[in-house]
């Protein structure tokens, strides 16, 4: 009779342990617009699902959702994850600048000249200056792609060549910037820029070398690719919904912690930068293609950084007409 009862009662505190367990598992749904193959999706998201199952013990998991398939196109991304369409989403800050202005300011050239330096710098910066412009998610992380160079048709490494060329910038921010070094900016969407530059309608548009090589293949339309170019950098987020990490177990939410912030920040950063060397790697090993690299001098990467200076003179009047008053110290953290 005692055996039996003890065995009643193992069975059933098993069937609640396995019961409770059961509650507690999660699978995270992440939404992203770039196809499968992204370095985004191979390296940052690839680690992150790795991460959260070995550390919950296969209680956490995370079901990535690539090229759109929770939403097609990259404006709604932040809206997304705010509205629960997905738990988490990876998006560009530049298409929902009214969103991010602050933020925005990591955007024109500055001091960093790669993901990775960028990342930090922001980071640096981000709960005194930053924070608020994001109160209605959680930050898992945050970098940028790098625009170290100019692909173009013609000629852009001098202030000259630059003059009257339309170029696509980063992000229309940077107007007076582009303006100031001669260029006649054009809001032109990634996508879109192979056609533009094969059929003239821009000369020019900020890269990586990532843009030359699959699947961008600018090295088949540009004729030119520029570097040493004041650095523009694409400010990148992947946020959470915050109903459904606050929703979430102790336990997990731990996890997220751990792994939001510096780490899965670097590990953006780290895909983009990787992706950005292996594609430099590609260029130096492959012929045939009918483009030249043309670093600019220092005489005239010394003129266009002055160009950059009276640019974010405008800049700055245009954030203090909206009400933004310190623009210009918000930039100065960024790039102290």
């Amino acid at each position: 009779m005692g055996i039996t009862r003890l065995s009643l009662a193992v069975a059933l505190a098993s069937a609640l342990g396995l019961s409770a367990q059961t509650a507690s598992s999660d699978e995270l749904t992440v939404a992203t617009f770039v196809p499968p193959q992204h370095h985004t999706n191979t390296v940052m998201f690839k680690w992150f699902g790795e991460e959260l199952e070995k550390r919950s013990g296969g209680s956490l998991t995370m079901k990535l959702f690539p090229a759109g398939q929770l939403g097609a196109g990259p404006v709604q991304q932040y809206k997304r994850a705010v509205e629960g369409v997905a738990d988490i989403t990876f998006g560009v800050s530049a298409y929902t600048p009214v969103l991010f202005p602050k933020t925005m300011l990591a955007i024109p050239p500055g001091k960093a000249t790669s993901s990775a330096e960028a990342t930090k710098r922001i980071l640096a910066v981000f709960d005194e200056h930053l924070a608020d412009e994001y109160e209605d998610v959680k930050v898992i992380g945050l970098t940028t792609a790098a625009g170290i160079g100019i692909a173009a048709t013609r000629d852009v490494s001098t202030l000259d060549g630059l003059k009257g060329a339309k170029i696509v910038p980063y992000a229309a921010l940077t107007t007076p910037i582009i303006e100031a070094m001669g260029g006649v900016p054009v809001q032109m969407p990634v996508t879109e820029m192979y056609t533009g530059l094969s059929t003239g309608t821009i000369d020019g548009a900020y890269a990586t070398y990532n843009n030359m090589t699959a699947p961008w293949n600018f090295w088949d339309v540009a004729s030119h690719f520029v570097t040493n170019v004041p650095v523009q950098h694409a400010v990148i987020f992947v946020v959470m919904n915050r109903e459904r990490y606050e929703g979430l177990s102790d336990a997990h939410r731990a996890i997220i912690d751990e792994l939001s912030g510096e780490a899965a920040s670097m590990k953006l950063a780290e895909s983009f930068d990787g992706a950005d060397a292996r594609s430099l790697k590609i260029m130096g090993e492959t012929s045939g293609k009918n483009y030249e690299l043309v670093e600019v001098s220092a005489e005239e990467r010394a003129k266009m950084d002055a160009a950059v200076a009276e640019g974010m003179k405008a800049i700055y009047a245009d954030y203090a007409e909206r009400g933004i008053d310190n623009a210009e110290e918000i930039y100065n953290a960024i790039n102290q």
